[in-house]
């Protein structure tokens, strides 16, 4: 179901996402999209560039930033909204998580190897967002090299991933999840801040601390939701791609017994998740439900 309201999306600021923020901006325009946040991974530079060009369209623009952050060992996405994303805590933020992906991206290299893959760092580099010539790797940035070379047209760890395969409506993303993610073959541990030092964050530069897809990060771990909302959230993403009809109801039932502030984003990527488009959130709300709370940020 498409909503005019779309608070999470990715530029080339994200190590993932395909547009610049300008681009995204005009993509919004074009898609209808009224109310919007770029909620890039770990970086706020985005906003300065997205809420100019917004300006332009007429578009209300919601400063936001995605942190990466942990809580009992589980790895767990943190939204920001109306954040001052000039503040020194996102740049402090970021070159951390910087460092810390750096180094893991030869350990996903090396593992990646173990697998049978030939690649090689220059392969890497040229699709990586992060062009200052140290190499940072995502799951995403191998599974774009090596889907596209010819030697593993028929390579069967990535049949899954090809157009007609099981796996091949988001082929990248999907290709992570299932090598680089927590648990998976290809995993490697970031020291990523704690959620309560994420939420602080966010809450001492004027930001509500919303969690993303719990569905999809909480998957099977349900319980361990009450206890977040202890640590001090102010919301939780309740409409997503991630989240099915059934697990959205969960999640709006659950904002709604915390008090908390319900929030709806497709996550979009662009090439990362083709099948992903701008204001897919399945939100049944009301519009209008939705921005009476967006007045809080």
């Amino acid at each position: 179901m498409k909503n005019y309201i779309d608070l999470h999306m990715h530029s080339t600021f994200s190590d993932d996402g395909e547009f610049t923020p300008a681009e995204i901006v005009r993509q919004c325009k074009e898609a209808g999209i009224r109310v919007m946040s770029l909620t890039d991974h770990d970086s706020a530079r985005g906003n300065t560039e997205a809420k100019k060009e917004a300006e332009k369209y007429n578009i209300k623009y919601i400063t936001g930033i995605e942190i990466d952050c942990t809580f009992q060992g589980i790895n767990l996405h943190l939204l920001g909204y109306g954040i001052n994303a000039e503040s020194r805590d996102f740049k402090e933020l970021e070159e951390s998580i910087l460092s810390g992906e750096r180094n893991a991206s030869r350990d996903r290299l090396h593992l990646t190897r173990q697998l049978g893959f030939d690649i090689s760092e220059a392969e890497l580099n040229a699709i990586s967002n992060i062009d200052d010539g140290t190499g940072i790797w995502t799951g995403e940035v191998f599974a774009e090299v090596l889907l596209e070379k010819e030697a593993y047209r028929s390579h069967e760890l990535l049949l899954p991933y090809r157009e007609d395969g099981e796996r091949g409506d988001n082929p990248f993303v999907n290709f992570y999840w299932d090598y680089y993610a927590q648990g998976k073959p290809c995993y490697v541990k970031v020291d990523f801040p704690e959620l309560k030092e994420a939420i602080d964050i966010i809450q001492r530069n004027n930001g509500k601390a919303v969690l993303a897809h719990p569905g999809n990060n909480l998957k099977g771990r349900f319980e361990l939701f009450a206890e977040i909302v202890k640590l001090g959230i102010d919301g939780v993403e309740v409409f997503c791609s991630y989240h099915d009809e059934e697990i959205a109801k969960y999640f709006y039932e659950q904002a709604v017994k915390h008090s908390l502030i319900m929030t709806l984003g497709s996550d979009y990527h662009g090439k990362t998740k083709p099948s992903v488009k701008l204001g897919d959130t399945g939100c049944w709300l009301n519009p209008q439900e939705i921005m009476e709370q967006l007045d809080l940020f």
